[in-house]
């Protein structure tokens, strides 16, 4: 038997390719992951970690682009468009604005919904049933507000759209906010509490199923960074890496932000931009927030665990351009301070920035490709990778395993862009 060769072969070993790899090998296939890096190196790793069935409505709605635009004069900006120009995020951005109206908000909200909701219930199976260590927490998630404006902009576009959802949201006056919360500094308007929401330590949890795919005889090849792939007609027959050759019966990829540039070998054009977000892991403070919440005037997100804190959020688009930005790090502590009456932890432990594959249309990219016909897509997550991540890894086996998906894959097919 060739010890290179494997049923599935998964590129990218990040929180979606284990997802994959897990539900593919419970179902008996021989896995193998390719990972350039170590398993979860990259936005799986920085993430708030929350888990989020509220979070179906998409950034694509009207007046976000002009928002964007805008924020071209501030480099703090919680949404930062980089003015530089750049040939293909100039085309995402053209796509992404065709994609900024209320009928195609309306169906990305929906098809985002449907996979949030399947993931949520599969996450705390999984963490339950194989006993994953990663501080899981079902507390719900928690949004301030300090001025009325904000929250009666997200009452409107936010609340009453997963009220048609069925996706539960309590509406809270500033005193119930302040009673529920004795982290936050006085003056709050009021909040949108998501009580089915959780929360748990990203880099935890990644570990957590490296470990199972593993245990459950799955190959993972770390270090291993793709460097052609051989083809023959319709099939990927190889790919070559730097830790050597290998081949599979079926491929999945699902790397993240780098897809478009390794889909370009392939050529596929994949309408995805990477998104950069930024975090501050801190020392856990005496007085912690006991939810997760975002502040949401500073668009901050801010997760506890029994091990740290965290501070998160931003989106800035410049392109593949690597490094910290440290004026988007102040701004994460100066939207911390307004809010928290200890918005940092006594020790500072890590300041990350990472990648989010950002698809034109805020609706991830799952499925078999109408190029080749062994290779299979899941990607194009944005920032709730981590939140799709089981029902992604179930839809992958289900459709590689020819056996009926739990929800309509429709709407996730590359063929809508002609993958």
């Amino acid at each position: 038997m060739n010890p290179s060769r494997s049923d599935v072969l998964i590129l990218g070993g990040g929180v979606i390719g284990l997802s994959c790899a897990l539900h593919l090998l419970k179902g008996g296939a021989r896995v193998r992951v390719l990972e350039q890096g170590t398993p979860g190196c990259g936005s799986s790793h920085g993430n708030c970690g929350t888990i989020t069935p509220s979070h179906a409505a998409p950034l694509s709605m009207p007046g976000t682009l002009g928002v964007a635009l805008r924020s071209m004069l501030r480099a703090d900006a919680p949404l930062y468009l980089n003015p530089r120009f750049d040939g293909p995020r100039l085309r995402w951005l053209l796509g992404f604005a065709r994609h900024c109206t209320w009928r195609d908000f309306e169906h990305a909200a929906q098809a985002r919904a449907a996979i949030l909701h399947r993931s949520r219930g599969l996450i705390a199976e999984l963490i339950r049933n194989d006993r994953l260590d990663c501080e899981f927490v079902e507390e719900g998630l928690l949004y301030v507000y300090r001025s009325s404006a904000q929250m009666a902009d997200d009452e409107h576009h936010h609340a009453q759209l997963l009220d048609r959802m069925g996706v539960p949201v309590q509406r809270l006056r500033g005193d119930e906010v302040e009673a529920m919360e004795p982290a936050l500094k006085p003056g709050v308007h009021g909040g949108l509490f998501h009580p089915e929401d959780a929360r748990l330590r990203p880099d935890r949890y990644v570990a957590e199923l490296a470990r199972r795919v593993s245990e459950q005889g799955g190959m993972i090849e770390t270090g291993a960074k793709i460097e052609q792939f051989a083809t023959d007609g319709k099939r990927i027959v190889g790919v070559s890496t730097s830790r050597g050759d290998f081949t599979g019966d079926c491929l999945v990829m699902a790397l993240g932000a780098w897809s478009p540039l390794l889909g370009k070998r392939l050529g596929l054009r994949l309408p995805m931009q990477p998104g950069k977000g930024y975090s501050l892991t801190y020392t856990r403070p005496q007085l912690a927030p006991r939810h997760a919440m975002v502040l949401r005037e500073a668009k901050v997100c801010v997760t506890t665990w029994d091990s740290g804190f965290r501070l998160g959020s931003t989106m800035e688009f410049s392109g593949y351009a690597e490094g910290l930005n440290r004026g988007r790090m102040d701004a994460l502590r100066r939207g911390a301070a307004e809010g928290l009456r200890e918005p940092e932890g006594p020790q500072l432990q890590e300041e990350w920035w990472g990648w989010r594959p950002m698809s034109v249309d805020e609706i991830p990219i799952i499925g078999p490709s109408t190029r080749w016909s062994n290779l299979h897509l899941a990607t194009g997550h944005g920032m709730l990778g981590v939140s799709m991540s089981a029902a992604t890894g179930e839809l992958v086996a289900a459709q590689i395993n020819g056996t009926t998906p739990m929800i309509d894959p429709a709407p996730y097919a590359p063929a809508r862009f002609g993958l």
